[in-house]
């Protein structure tokens, strides 16, 4: 069962959300910024134009590189430089009058160059519309069209972009993060990164709802058609939150046509399940608005086959079984309502607000066996195990962010906002077929309450090489929940259930944590570069449970600094890059994993915090290089390393009071434990390259060794070789048809007491355009062979555990979308096919 999971996840939402939250000031700037003039900003003219792909549809060409030299033959320095938006817009501030040679580059495309005069006195220089022809190779006798790069190392962070690039590209957010390297997605929809599901996702700054936790907008809800970029940061400079492995930014497209734009879409799975969505935005004037609604109404099937050996006080070996079979039953709504409103040009106030509600449903029936090693006799019981989870969470934001038109770069932004989470979680177990009551009812409610404020302001040197960046915020979290055990006083399965106060409780806690920062990065000679920062964190945190001493009170104050060294080896910017990059991270453990209370995931097994838990400290080093070849391939390697103090890992051991009052078998208590240290070394590599105009292939994969030295009880040193590989074929055999065909596979992993087994699937994706691009249709099979399953290995002196859980990943999707307004299918996308997995934390 995997309603712990769940449980947990909501029980400590609101520390989960806490760190992502506030991040929203602190996400990267859009594209189109440009790099400051060398020269003061107040003088000189504005340069602006738009790229564009040549061709009828003139489809605007994003983050392309804009360089403007000198064109004399004596200098042809560098005068400024910067990078197109969303739109295809750019703009140079600053430049003094002469002559000068423009330059235009995107991955993919011929260079454009075109000469440029600014007059004494000119204030604006229009430039237009500037059409990129594609660039092509000659293999044989085929022609091979470029495209953009699929990986782009940038100072401090890795940008995939997935706008354009099918192999990157699966139906949602959630296909879009399998398709990224170093990031995998197991079957229940966990995300992790590097083997660390402790992370932080983004989507445009804000947090996002996974498996891991958050309770934002689910990423199997949102489409990949409205995702540009992903952004990810295994070691996040100082301005980001300290927590986790790193942190994965997913930007949106911005869509600021006039008028109303958007899509509509229904997407049909196999064996019961629906997801509608509504995406719409209207711009007009100052004002840009945006509706969206996403539902889904899904079942799916769960197969689970857990069995252990455990050696007892008195050296009796017990065998036990348990498979259980379930239905879980999924409905979720989310309403997104936000206006964005340009004050003046240099001021802009954005709203924001997000009811969801949640509701889920499982029904698990369960067979249990029990064995006296050496003896013949076997024990069976039956189980039903019977879940209501609803869930409502309600978010608001406001933004407001400050440029300054005469000193480009520098700006002031601000946000505040509060999220309100309110749950109600009864989950019933009955017990048939043993000599004695057995089974449970346990009835949960919470309430979270968080609130964040946070302020971040950015400054430019004068000289226009610099930048430094500051700012701080505070958030504030209180949750407050109820438990109520009752067991059965009878074998009568209708008979009542007394309330049992020892296992019974409430709780509450508060949460406070401020935090501030001061980076600053500055462009060297030679193609150098470099960034440094400082940030502090603290944790206030105080709680406990009524009338009883189990309690938690941490305070601490903590140092995390970050530093990143690049080198432009290449003619061009991004062609050959050397990057060198360090940073101090941090686990936070959250209230409901110190907290010492039991709570059941079944009658043979329960989780319980560990008051003595410590925070997780790691230091974190990477060296990479990417290599942009001709033909529009690229290979990116990086070399990392990872040494964590007082890992923490989950812990599972025999409760011999248990086992002996609970009439079930034998009962474990898992419970989480700073294990020691361990050390982690890897290789990751990406490579992509168009073998044809319509066969594009890109690779990645990475290996990495990791070594536990474990001081805790019923854990030992280990060390083991892992690894992950991803091989996706793209291909377009006529115009408006795409077909994608990927394989994932992930080896052997060690956990504290064990390991968990090697896993892998292979998908497959067809989308037909229709209507002149105003449509599409849509066929995927996610888990084509239905290999995707979890398996788990435990190993200590009192038990010998294996674990088998299966959810249905194998699901057909049918789905059609039509787009509204300007809005239109792009080439070489698969849009609207669900990844598999639902319900309240997966």
């Amino acid at each position: 069962m995997n309603f712990s999971l769940k449980i947990n996840a909501l029980l400590a939402a609101g520390l989960l959300l806490a760190a992502p939250v506030a991040l929203r000031a602190q996400a990267p700037g859009s594209a189109g910024q440009t790099a400051p003039s060398p020269l003061a900003a107040t003088q000189g003219a504005t340069l602006g134009g738009t790229a564009v792909e040549a061709g009828a549809k003139a489809e605007p060409l994003p983050f392309a590189t804009i360089l403007l030299r000198r064109a004399a033959s004596a200098d042809t320095s560098l005068v400024a430089s910067g990078q197109t938006a969303l739109d295809g817009q750019f703009a140079l501030p600053g430049v003094p009058a002469g002559t000068y040679q423009l330059r235009v580059l995107a991955l993919g495309f011929q260079p454009l160059a075109l000469a440029v005069r600014v007059a004494p006195g000119q204030a604006t220089v229009a430039l237009g519309v500037l059409k990129l022809r594609a660039a092509t190779q000659q293999l044989g006798e085929v022609t091979v069209t470029g495209q953009k790069a699929v990986v782009q190392q940038e100072l401090g962070k890795t940008v995939i972009n997935v706008e354009k690039d099918l192999s990157s590209v699966g139906g949602t957010a959630v296909n879009v993060l399998e398709n990224v390297p170093a990031v995998a997605v197991d079957a229940s929809g966990t995300v992790s990164l590097r083997g660390s599901s402790n992370l932080t996702i983004l989507i445009d700054g804000k947090p996002a709802g996974t498996s891991n936790g958050g309770p934002g907008p689910r990423l199997d809800q949102i489409p990949a058609s409205q995702i540009a970029q992903v952004e990810v940061m295994t070691n996040p400079s100082a301005k980001y939150d300290a927590s986790g492995a790193g942190v994965i930014n997913i930007i949106t497209k911005k869509d600021k046509k006039e008028g109303w734009n958007g899509q509509a879409a229904l997407v049909v799975g196999t064996r019961d399940k629906y997801s509608p969505s509504l995406s719409l935005s209207r711009h007009h004037g100052k004002a840009t608005w945006n509706l969206g609604y996403d539902g889904s109404d899904q079942q799916y099937r769960t197969l689970n086959r857990n069995a252990q050996t455990a050696r007892l006080a008195d050296n009796t070996q017990l065998y036990t079984s348990q498979e259980g079979l379930g239905l879980q039953h999924n409905r979720n709504h989310t309403l997104n309502l936000g206006l964005n409103y340009d004050l003046t040009k240099e001021q802009t106030l954005s709203v924001s607000l997000q009811p969801h509600y949640e509701h889920q449903t499982e029904r698990d029936n369960q067979t249990l066996t029990q064995q006296t090693v050496g003896s013949p006799t076997i024990t069976t019981q039956y189980g039903q195990e019977l879940a209501d989870v609803q869930v409502k969470v309600l978010e608001s934001s406001a933004d407001y962010r400050h440029t300054w038109e005469a000193h480009k770069g520098r700006e002031l932004t601000a946000n505040a906002g509060a999220v309100l989470i309110s749950a109600n979680i009864p989950v019933s177990q009955l017990i048939t077929g043993g000599t004695a009551p057995a089974g449970f009812k346990q009835q949960q409610q919470v309430d979270a309450r968080i609130f964040f404020g946070q302020a971040d302001y950015t400054l430019p040197s004068a000289d226009g090489k610099g930048k430094l960046e500051t700012g701080a915020r505070l958030q504030t979290l209180r949750n407050a929940g109820r438990t109520a055990m009752f067991k059965p006083v009878s074998l009568d399965p209708s008979a009542e259930f007394q309330l049992d106060p020892a296992n019974s409780f409430t709780y509450s806690f508060t949460q406070v944590m401020p935090a501030a920062y001061a980076t600053y990065s500055r462009t060297l000679a030679h193609g150098w570069s470099a960034q440094g920062g400082l940030r502090t964190e603290g944790t206030f945190l105080n709680g406990g449970v009524e009338h009883s001493p189990a309690s938690v009170n941490r305070q601490y104050v903590s140092l995390f600094p970050s530093a990143t060294v690049a080198r432009e080896l290449g003619k061009e910017p991004g062609q050959n890059r050397l990057q060198f990059s360090y940073a101090r991270r941090l686990n936070r453990p959250d209230f409901m994993q110190q907290l010492p209370i039991q709570l059941y995931q079944d009658p043979r097994n329960y989780r319980q915090g560990n008051a003595a838990l410590l925070p997780e400290f790691s230091h974190n080093l990477e060296l990479g290089h990417q290599v942009n070849l001709a033909g529009g391939a690229s290979i990116t390697n990086t070399v990392f390393a990872r040494f964590t103090q007082d890992a923490i890992r989950r812990v599972r051991t025999i409760d011999s009071a248990a086992t002996r009052d609970n009439n079930v078998g034998v009962v474990t208590r898992e419970t989480y434990d700073n294990v020691g240290t361990t050390n982690s070394f890897g290789l990751e590599t990406t490579w992509a390259q168009p073998l044809t105009k319509w066969w594009r292939v890109s690779a990645s994969g990475s290996v990495y060794y990791s070594q536990v030295a474990a001081n805790a009880l019923n854990t030992a040193n280990r060390a083991a070789l892992a690894g992950t590989a991803r091989l996706a074929n793209n291909f377009t055999p006529r115009k408006g048809l795409d077909v994608q065909l990927t394989g994932t596979i992930r080896s052997t992993v060690l956990t504290a007491q064990g390991r968990q087994l090697a896993t892998g699937g292979l998908d497959l994706a067809v989308r037909q355009r229709l209507f002149q691009d105003r449509a599409a249709l849509t066929l995927r099979v996610s888990d084509l062979l239905n290999t995707q399953v979890r398996r788990n290995e435990l190993a200590t002196p009192e038990l010998q555990t294996s674990l088998y859980n299966k959810y249905e990943t194998r699901v057909g999707w049918l789905g059609f979308t039509w787009f509204i307004g300007a809005s239109k299918a792009k080439a070489d996308r698969i849009d609207s096919a669900p990844s598999s997995g639902g319900g309240f934390g997966g």
